[in-house]
């Protein structure tokens, strides 16, 4: 029964896999209704919490918070199944992008999926709002994130403004009942992994010089260093392999950039398109490796870091003030949800694109007040483009 059980769970995951479009914020909202609402393998309580917690961490936070649950469910190896059948979807589909340029430069048949996905997020920040947002000091802040991640554009802000809220919200610690408590013990081992691998990784890369090695040490440093999600990822990316390296053109890293956003699963897995462009000079295999050095590169840290916090949050959680700093963490995260809706609408504000701005508004909308799926709403978005429309 019990293997039963997580069968039911592994193919819920395949399911959220191949149909969770829009990024961090937008699968939130699809895991609280698949894995909360419709089969209950955690509270809504407990999904919020496990939200907050891969928040203020480095690293792909929808790969960790479903990681979390399989975690939770059924320890480290149901977690790692639960990682493998989550990412290996989008990893396929960007690996075959990657020999399909040519198809892919065309990229206005992805012109009306951007919006979509905006407005898919924009829906997912309301309806965190709402949950989360409960008072005069959640609103301010929530204002306070939105004006600084406006003010100051950095990736160094998200995770500072998360826990800027967290201890704002802490000092209500007594309005969180007392809890006996237990003595503290902290299993290191994943965080020695966490840490191992990236120490390792770089002596290994500087003494061989060996292409592939340096590679993976450059994802595996990206996915321990990066929060905010794949919208901060790219710029980070683009950085180091387009204009410090020079080691991939600017077209072909943003027709990946584009596609990565318009499918689901987790956006991280872009790498998996770029490792297999930075390997063509290692024939089909070496591309197919750079494929799986991508994937792994960046996924690996996140989900260290996951395991070794998630393992002690029970414990954490015996502190009122811990507690009660999760609910300055949600509402900074909404606000920074909000900051993502403004970045990727000023440029449609600024080129007068009306259109796109209405396809915001009506995919927000439809998300909102009706029982349509994210996934037709893309594929309409995406039909229109190829048809020209």
């Amino acid at each position: 029964m019990k293997r039963l059980k997580h069968l039911d769970f592994l193919i819920d995951i395949l399911v959220l896999a191949c149909t969770s479009f829009g990024g961090p914020q937008v699968h939130f909202a699809l895991f609280l209704d698949r894995l909360v609402k419709k089969r209950a393998y955690v509270t809504e309580d407990e999904l919020f919490e496990i939200q907050a917690l891969c928040s203020v961490l480095p690293g792909p936070t929808s790969t960790q918070m479903i990681t979390a649950i399989g975690l939770k469910r059924g320890g480290a190896s149901l977690a790692y199944l639960t990682l493998f059948f989550w990412i290996t979807p989008a990893v396929f589909i960007m690996t075959l992008a990657a020999y399909g340029m040519t198809f892919l430069r065309n990229q206005s048949i992805l012109h009306y999926v951007m919006p979509v996905g905006i407005g898919l997020i924009l829906q997912a920040g309301w309806f965190m709002a709402k949950k989360v947002i409960t008072g005069p000091m959640y609103v301010i802040i929530l204002l306070v994130t939105l004006f600084l991640g406006i003010a100051f554009h950095s990736p160094y802000i998200f995770p500072l403004v998360l826990v800027l809220g967290g201890i704002v919200s802490s000092f209500n610690y007594k309005d969180f009942p007392r809890q006996t408590k237990h003595k503290f013990v902290i299993p290191w081992g994943n965080f020695h992994l966490y840490w191992g691998f990236l120490v390792a990784l770089a002596l290994l890369g500087h003494f061989t010089d060996y292409f592939p090695i340096r590679l993976f040490e450059n994802f595996y440093r990206n996915g321990s260093l990066v929060f905010g999600g794949g919208h901060i990822l790219a710029p980070v990316l683009y950085t180091e392999f387009v204009e410090f390296k020079q080691l991939i053109g600017s077209e072909a890293f943003l027709t990946g950039m584009a596609l990565s956003q318009t499918l689901p699963g987790p956006v991280f897995a872009f790498t998996s398109y770029l490792g297999v462009l930075l390997m063509k000079e290692y024939g089909l295999l070496g591309e197919l490796a750079g494929s799986v050095i991508g994937a792994l590169g960046i996924f690996l840290p996140g989900t260290f870091l996951i395991f070794f916090v998630f393992r002690i949050w029970t414990q954490l959680k015996q502190y009122r003030f811990i507690r009660a700093s999760l609910a300055g963490i949600q509402a900074a995260s909404v606000g920074l949800t909000l900051v993502a809706v403004f970045t990727f609408t000023k440029p449609l504000f600024i080129d007068a694109q009306f259109l796109s701005l209405g396809i915001v508004a009506a995919a927000f909308l439809l998300a909102d007040k009706t029982k349509i799926p994210a996934i037709l709403l893309f594929t309409l978005a995406l039909i229109a483009g190829i048809m020209g429309i």
